[in-house]
């Protein structure tokens, strides 16, 4: 029986997860905090912090409280999520991994060099 649950709910946490992906980068998120959530700069990182932290930040910035200047701009993108979406967007961003090709060394480099050094 709960296999049968699991079965039936995982497309719809899965759809769940490209929604949050989608406002994430439709908001432009990624221009301050990175692609995968990483941080750069004074933007604070998001990937794989916990997720009642992340929810909790989200919903004080609805409310219009925010800790620093730069959380000005967050109340705006913050205030755009409904309940539910705020809720998905937590566990998204705590869920999100940096992702790297194995195989891009082999593409950017080549370790021949032009024997210039």
């Amino acid at each position: 029986m709960k296999l049968l649950i699991l079965l039936l709910t995982l497309p719809f946490i899965l759809l769940a997860s490209d929604t949050m992906e989608s406002i994430y980068l439709k908001n432009a998120c990624n221009s301050c905090h990175g692609i995968y959530g990483e941080g750069m700069g004074a933007s604070p990182r998001l990937q794989g912090q916990r997720e009642a932290v992340l929810l909790r930040r989200l919903k004080d910035l609805q409310q219009g409280r925010t800790r620093t200047a730069f959380g000005s701009v967050m109340i705006s993108f913050a205030k755009t999520l409904d309940e539910d979406q705020t809720i998905a967007m937590a566990k998204y961003l705590a869920g999100l991994k940096t992702k790297v090709n194995k195989d891009r060394y082999d593409i950017e480099f080549d370790a021949a060099g032009d024997g210039g050094s």
